[in-house]
């Protein structure tokens, strides 16, 4: 099982429910028996384009949603593969935005800003605009909405989801907004390192070189339901790469591990 295959078993079970449709009702469709239902909604059963095209149907979910899930089909037989950020994807549909709230422990290593799930809502503004200048008001508010939305994980969901990131020095050097952002920004950050399950740690200069530096930005997510496959989540500027081969996992994690260890507690930061 792939972790693609198993977010698109839950995907058609949301659209299910929300649709207010049972098993029954799918059986009597003739789209899948109830015993082959549960295993399209655990991920335990591999689908064809047009087995998902007629759930989506059925449930009456829209075309975006259905091309978009019905795409997923066709690459689910090999774990990892790339997304396309293309404009019909919105962030909420993009496989990241299922995995991220069900993660049991999340390692980012970021280079040149703060991760998302640490910012302050200046700080992200400032940065949204800077990426995008042209963004309208309704634009900002939507993409702050959403990222306060995944902020609540670290302190509402019980269990709380463990967190422990690694940045770089130049993502507490370089201003993003004006300075009382930047020092509200980096108070945040101690802030969050008070509670138990969220460790933030920083790479000084004089750390020197260091085995992340050839790897980019990433992020491990570990689960704790076996039929969840940890998976490491790379996104560039027009797509992202997800990773679930245990070699591709183990390399990862040795280099975030070793990153860390010449890494130092947030708190100390004094700039």
């Amino acid at each position: 099982m792939t972790v693609l295959q198993r977010q698109l078993g839950r995907r058609l079970r949301q659209l299910r429910e929300t649709a207010r449709k049972t098993d029954h009702d799918v059986e009597q469709s003739g789209l899948a028996s109830r015993a082959k239902l549960w295993r399209i909604e655990t991920g335990h059963q591999q689908l064809k384009p047009d087995d998902v095209r007629g759930l989506c149907l059925l449930y009456g979910a829209d075309h975006a949603t259905t091309n978009l899930l019905a795409r997923w089909t066709q690459t689910c037989k090999q774990p990892g593969w790339w997304e396309d950020f293309d404009q019909a994807t919105s962030v909420s549909d993009r496989l990241y935005a299922g995995l991220e709230p069900i993660a049991d422990h999340l390692y980012i290593y970021e280079l040149g800003q703060v991760p998302e799930l640490l910012q302050t809502p200046d700080y992200t503004r400032s940065l949204y605009l800077a990426v995008k200048p042209h963004a309208t008001q309704a634009a900002v508010r939507d993409h702050l909405k959403h990222q306060q939305e995944r902020q609540a994980l670290l302190t509402e969901r019980t269990p709380p989801m463990r967190l422990t990131a690694v940045l770089n020095e130049n993502a507490l050097t370089r201003p993003v907004g004006d300075p009382d952002v930047m020092r509200e920004q980096i108070r945040q950050l101690s802030a969050l390192t008070d509670r138990v399950h969220i460790d933030i740690r920083y790479l000084p200069w004089t750390a020197g070189a260091h085995p992340a530096m050839s790897a980019g930005g990433f992020t491990i997510l570990d689960f704790t339901d076996p039929d969840d496959p940890d998976v490491v989540y790379a996104e560039t500027l027009t797509g992202a790469r997800y990773c679930e081969l245990p070699a591709d996992l183990a390399e990862y994690r040795r280099i975030f591990t070793t990153t860390y260890a010449v890494s130092v507690p947030i708190s100390d930061c004094r700039l």
